[in-house]
């Protein structure tokens, strides 16, 4: 059975993982499972439309897992009304294109939450490398967001914690930009979790399969 990385900026071609790369309008690869967004670091506001266009042809693609990352970022100096514009136009090519959408955000998640509930959506959403506490996490779960849990689960203590309280049916694990393999982080989910490692596994592929996260979706 694989395990899943639901997002990477590393490409790593394990036997047995599904890597989900991230990639960027301007990335030229699309060779192995990949998710593609406008990350709000790097929102260029002369190039939104063209980057948008490319979204929409990549979204078709068929390697192509999910729409992100993408969303909000209050911890930055972007204009946070156009980070909202940006983010709320790809929200619409992900229920366009029928892609879960993977979701960066730094100190807005109630901002996600009031789009979540604006907004008619299908798609599945994913806040990646969740590390907030159990309120926040409570919050988002509340209103049917996923969380995606990374290597800081490892050694993060009060993190720990909150991934005891997370139901499995409602997460995803990856490793981000970091150099521990996805491995390691399911062997340390599944300690705190109290489940074998094949359970968690099993668990994880059917969240992958049945929030719509795959390349022939």
């Amino acid at each position: 059975m694989d395990f899943i990385d639901i997002h990477t900026h590393k490409k790593r071609v394990s036997e047995n993982v599904i890597s989900v790369e991230n990639k960027y309008p301007v990335s030229l690869d699309f060779s192995t499972p990949f998710s593609i967004g406008i990350h709000p670091w790097f929102i260029n506001k002369n190039k939104i439309d063209e980057e948008l266009l490319i979204l929409a042809q990549k979204l078709q693609h068929k390697n192509c897992v999910a729409l992100g990352e993408c969303g909000l970022d209050k911890a930055i100096k972007t204009d946070f009304e156009l980070q909202k514009t940006v983010f709320k136009k790809q929200i619409q090519l992900s229920e366009k294109y029928k892609k879960p959408l993977i979701i960066h955000c730094v100190k807005a998640y109630q901002d996600i939450i009031a789009f979540k509930k604006e907004l008619k959506r299908t798609q599945v959403w994913l806040v990646h490398g969740f590390n907030k506490n159990w309120q926040v996490a409570q919050s988002l779960l509340k209103n049917g967001i996923l969380l995606s849990f990374g290597t800081a689960i490892i050694n993060n203590k009060k993190l720990q914690e909150v991934v005891a309280k997370v139901p499995l049916e409602k997460l995803f694990l990856e490793t981000d930009d970091k150099d521990s393999t996805i491995v390691e982080v399911y062997v340390k989910m599944a300690k705190l979790k109290g489940v074998p490692l094949e359970i968690l596994q099993q668990k994880i592929n059917e969240n992958f399969r049945i929030f719509n996260f795959s390349e022939t979706n």
